[in-house]
């Protein structure tokens, strides 16, 4: 069921164990202001569960090393946990191979990765690429840096009141000189899950690539990167329960072996000279340096977590919270959601009658509830529903029904305190 569809009630929400769950979240028990945390922030960052934390220290403790460049234990050891992180990653997302799994700090650096890899290499004077309305500015920016430095120009998908693509005027932006298509897979500012399967599709049919920002899909839904028959998808590690500062790129093993480092530096080097540099095999090319070996083994931990839940639980239970949430907020007059796309992950942005958002979340924050206010890094957004900045509000699968009436209880209380 659908939040425009009409509400699930408590009773009737998927099974799952939330509370055992939220035991496994040690900042769930703070108290703000002396009222419990309702942490509803999940879109920017999700929290991180004890198994996760324990795996990072246990790392830390008795496995830590530099890998890849000693043949000591613990270096040993260490380069054996951070490519089993890998493998679980490639799992998590039903990779071909664990050479297309490439460690990166998040989202943001898998797809400047992509646009300097392959976008410089492979995007020309007078090329096109396609974006959407519905972007996060990391998808926006890198590829306006590339088109301002080639010549290129973006075309862009136009968005419905409801906040859905109009995949007709998608198809007519297909021409010639269309090198690439960049789209998320979900909306970060409205919910929105976009029909990714049926973009990426239509892009191939023209012989063209399509980056799939995955940033608010991997947390939610069941991700197969063959089914969706992608190019490249990105995600960020701390939006699924991991760590900051670790993220995937995926790429497609061909696509990876044409492009370009990204990066130089060590262990992503065969041999160097001053005459010649020989680039290490996929997907060491492009993990230049020390990367983040106990960030990784910790997103490891994350990727298992979630996988023990179940993505189709987490996802089912979420949209029971998100139906729940769209129908008593529906009920308060004076209050609009941003966003009633029949199909949604558990976002719930909104607008306040003569209440800046920034008031909002000042003043719900008073009753220990976190929501995120602003433009989200999704500008286009804002300007195409002609508001400056929205009320979000987003779901995880550990958040309860209780807490989303929380929600609408300091909602009101806001509108009280302005009149």
């Amino acid at each position: 069921m659908n939040a425009i569809h009409g509400a699930l009630k408590p009773e009737t929400a998927p099974a799952l164990d939330v509370e055992r769950i939220r035991a496994d979240f040690p900042i769930l028990k703070l108290r703000v202001k002396g009222k419990p945390l309702v942490y509803l922030d999940n879109a920017a960052s999700s929290q991180m569960p004890r198994p996760v934390i324990d795996r990072w220290v246990r790392y830390q403790t008795t496995q830590h090393a530099n890998i890849h460049r000693a043949v000591h234990y613990l270096s040993e050891t260490a380069t054996a946990e951070y490519e089993a992180a890998r493998r679980k990653l490639q799992a998590f997302i039903n990779a071909r191979e664990e050479r297309e799994v490439i460690f990166t700090r998040g989202t943001t650096e898998s797809i400047n990765l992509v646009m300097h890899g392959y976008g410089r290499k492979f995007i020309g004077q007078g090329d096109e690429i396609i974006l959407t309305t519905l972007e996060h500015h990391s998808n926006i920016v890198p590829w306006q840096m590339l088109a301002e430095e080639k010549g290129a120009k973006l075309r862009v998908v136009p968005v419905n009141d409801r906040g859905e693509l109009e995949l007709e005027q998608y198809e007519t932006l297909f021409n010639a000189r269309t090198r690439f298509v960049g789209v998320t897979h979900v909306s970060n500012a409205l919910g929105t899950i976009n029909p990714v399967k049926e973009m990426i599709a239509a892009a191939h049919r023209h012989g063209v690539p399509v980056l799939v920002d995955g940033a608010q899909a991997a947390p939610h839904l069941n991700v197969d990167v063959q089914d969706l028959d992608c190019d490249f998808y990105a995600f960020s590690g701390h939006k699924m329960c991991g760590p900051t500062g670790i993220g995937v790129l995926y790429g497609r093993a061909g696509l990876l072996e044409s492009m370009q480092p990204y990066q130089g530096g060590g262990d992503m080097i065969l041999s160097v000279t001053f005459e010649k540099t020989t680039y290490n095999v996929i997907p060491h090319k492009f993990e230049a340096g020390t990367p983040p070996i106990a960030a990784a083994v910790a997103l490891g931990a994350a990727a298992d977590y979630l996988t023990a839940i179940g993505m189709e639980r987490i996802g089912a239970y979420e949209s029971g919270l998100l139906d729940y949430a769209t129908v008593q907020v529906n009920r308060i007059p004076g209050v609009r959601i941003l966003g009633t796309a029949e199909k949604k992950a558990a976002v719930l942005s909104f607008v306040m009658d003569g209440v800046h958002p920034h008031d909002v979340g000042t003043l719900l924050n008073e009753e220990g509830v976190a929501i995120r206010t602003g433009h989200h890094c999704a500008q286009p957004v804002m300007q195409r529903y002609r508001v400056a900045a929205t009320s979000r509000a987003s779901f995880a699968f550990y958040n309860t029904m209780a807490e989303v009436d929380a929600l609408v209880a300091a909602i009101r209380k806001v509108q009280k305190v302005f009149g």
